[in-house]
């Protein structure tokens, strides 16, 4: 085995006993995996969100996976002329931006 290999194994080994605690703790608890954006179309992205819910099902969690869909209310939101609001980069949601994101989701085509 070469100098290379021998310090990516190392790596490795460091990041698995950073993790354990964590991986202990949380064993068997759901985890909520919020996916959205640019991790849906980026497809390097899609392929390394998928690995890493993997290894949390592999390591004893169980993952689910919401959809952020941060673009598409926008989207949603603006065609019917109400314009979204961010608030320290995060969506501000009121009454009618739900009503209105919530009846596009189940009822009209994208």
């Amino acid at each position: 085995m070469d100098e290379k290999n021998m310090q990516e194994i190392l790596a490795k080994a460091e990041v698995l006993i950073e993790a354990l605690p964590y991986i202990q703790r949380f064993n068997r608890k759901i985890i909520v995996v919020k996916y959205g954006g640019s991790a849906m179309v980026d497809e390097e992205l899609k392929r390394h969100v998928i690995q890493d819910v993997t290894l949390l099902k592999l390591v004893g969690f169980k993952p689910i996976i919401v959809h952020g869909g941060g673009k598409e209310i926008s989207r949603w939101v603006g065609k019917v002329g109400m314009e979204p609001v961010f608030v320290n980069g995060l969506r501000k949601t009121d009454a009618a931006v739900s009503t209105e994101s919530t009846i596009r989701r189940t009822a009209l085509p994208p």
